[in-house]
């Protein structure tokens, strides 16, 4: 068991419950949060977990094709994950009923489960990526908080109920890394789910981070997502 993934973890959790508090505080700034999230994510996925996928591929002498398809079909399926289970709640999507509140913020812990599994598995790959795919993961869970806590809302849930899925939101990591702790994955196995996780790490910035910044001023949001990916390219160099 890696105690830097525990430790990571526990902060994506203190991430994802200060989510859940800024929606009520900082209303105003959240298109610029999320357009930083975005660009962080994106490069995280196409810079480091990609290309490690791709590298652990060819030693293992899996075709290049099986990872990149791997990435279409996840991304795929996260956006099918959205349709269909209301995972993208700041759109103004009305209410189809109560039961639309835990389903969709049910299908967000999900998502923080995938996440912990993806740390917990870039620390089997390396120390390096483990640390960056982790910040990128504490980044945008707290995107993850304010989307669990409007989605319950918005589906007239109660705040209690809405505070009690913030919190498993923000244990889901924990549980993936634990999960990842117990097993020790063969490399091709590893090279196709990085492969799973750079699809949905693309997936979660640029077609769910991003949409969700619509601010009118295109050149704030422009320059919070080139710091989002300056922030992952200073760290990924210098470590």
């Amino acid at each position: 068991m890696n105690p830097a993934a525990i430790i990571l973890a526990l902060i994506t959790f203190l991430s994802t419950l200060l989510g859940g508090f800024v929606i009520l505080k900082f209303k105003k700034s959240l298109s610029i949060i999320f357009a930083f999230a975005a660009g962080s994510i994106v490069t995280v996925a196409l810079m480091e977990i990609l290309p490690e996928s791709l590298e652990i591929a060819k030693k293992s002498g899996i075709p290049v094709k099986y990872v990149t398809v791997s990435v279409v079909l996840s991304f795929l399926f996260f956006i099918l994950l959205e349709k269909y289970f209301s995972a993208h709640p700041l759109k103004g999507i009305a209410s189809e009923g109560h039961v639309m509140g835990p389903i969709g913020a049910g299908s967000l812990i999900l998502l923080s489960l995938l996440d912990g599994l993806a740390m917990g598995l870039a620390f089997q790959v390396g120390f390096s990526i483990g640390i960056v795919v982790a910040l990128s993961i504490i980044i945008h869970d707290l995107p993850d908080g304010i989307n669990t806590v409007v989605l319950m809302l918005k589906n007239e849930q109660s705040e209690n109920k809405a505070l009690l899925f913030l919190f498993m939101d923000g244990l889901a990591p924990l549980l993936g890394v634990l999960l990842t702790s117990f097993i020790i994955f063969p490399q091709k196995i590893l090279a196709i789910l990085l492969a799973v996780f750079a699809g949905e790490f693309i997936y979660v910035g640029a077609a769910s981070l991003l949409p969700e910044s619509p601010e009118r001023n295109i050149l704030k949001i422009t320059v919070a997502a080139t710091l989002g990916f300056l922030f992952i390219f200073i760290i990924t160099t210098f470590m």
